[in-house]
């Protein structure tokens, strides 16, 4: 995470040198602050930074420096705080962005749920609960559980799967839930906790079991199959099946 402060200083730096030489005419404040986070943002890209940096940096010094000049109470820069705390929550430790899966690769887990038959799939980190609601609501036999930690993600999860019977959502963190009730777990998170995934579903996860993951390949182990979802970023899916005779 202290990569994404870095590129905001560098910003902040290379705007105020463009500001000194006058190469590029910055005539106010916010104008200043357009400047850096664009710097800051393609700074991140040079970088190979997260890609969910992007939007944060674009908005975060003229977002302060906007603020600012309307004199809004302190209690609003509090609000927003605790907002943004509740959304990411503990995305900047786990380096777990907040990912929504799209209706194509939807599509194509439906697919591969009935042609394996799963009866219990789980969406670890299911965000706002937009696939374990679809899923639960195209397969009403299908049992559909999910897990979130962060706490605005789960509640739109709950709120949005409260009345459907096949469907659970729970505010627990994957790596103290159980996995060994589902056929099938799909995670969509990033590159830095998949081989702690894999791990943990050697451990947990029932012999012929399905570990699906949404872009992020385990590290050194080879999938099963890869599914490539016919959608704008070409999606892929790499499927893991559990050993029978899995090291524990």
């Amino acid at each position: 995470m202290h990569w994404f402060f870095v590129a905001q200083v560098l910003g902040a730096l290379a705007a105020y040198g463009l500001l000194l030489t006058r190469l590029l005419p910055i005539h106010s404040l916010l104008m200043f602050g357009f400047v850096q986070a664009v710097i800051a943002a393609a700074i991140t890209l040079i970088l190979r930074g997260p890609r969910w940096w992007l939007p944060l940096h674009l908005v975060f010094l003229p977002a302060i420096i906007f603020a600012s000049a309307q004199h809004l109470a302190s209690s609003w820069f509090l609000a927003g705080f605790v907002l943004l705390l509740g959304v990411y929550w503990t995305s900047f430790k786990s380096r777990v962005p907040l990912y929504l899966t799209n209706k194509p690769t939807a599509n194509a887990l439906l697919a591969l749920i009935q042609t394996e038959g799963v009866v219990r799939v789980v969406d670890a980190g299911c965000g706002t609960g937009s696939l374990v609601r679809w899923l639960a609501l195209k397969v009403p036999g299908l049992h559909c559980e999910g897990w979130e930690i962060a706490p605005v993600p789960w509640l739109l999860a709950w709120l949005r799967t409260r009345t459907l019977p096949n469907c659970t959502v729970l505010r627990k963190s994957i790596w103290r839930m159980s996995w060994n009730f589902p056929d099938l777990v799909y995670v969509f998170l990033s590159p830095a906790p998949m081989a702690e995934v894999w791990r943990k579903a050697l451990i947990d996860m029932q012999p012929g079991a399905l570990l699906v993951s949404n872009s992020f390949q385990v590290p050194g182990v080879e999938p099963e199959q890869v599914i490539t979802v016919a959608d704008r970023r070409q999606t892929r899916l790499f499927l893991y099946r559990i050993p029978s005779a899995a090291p524990h």
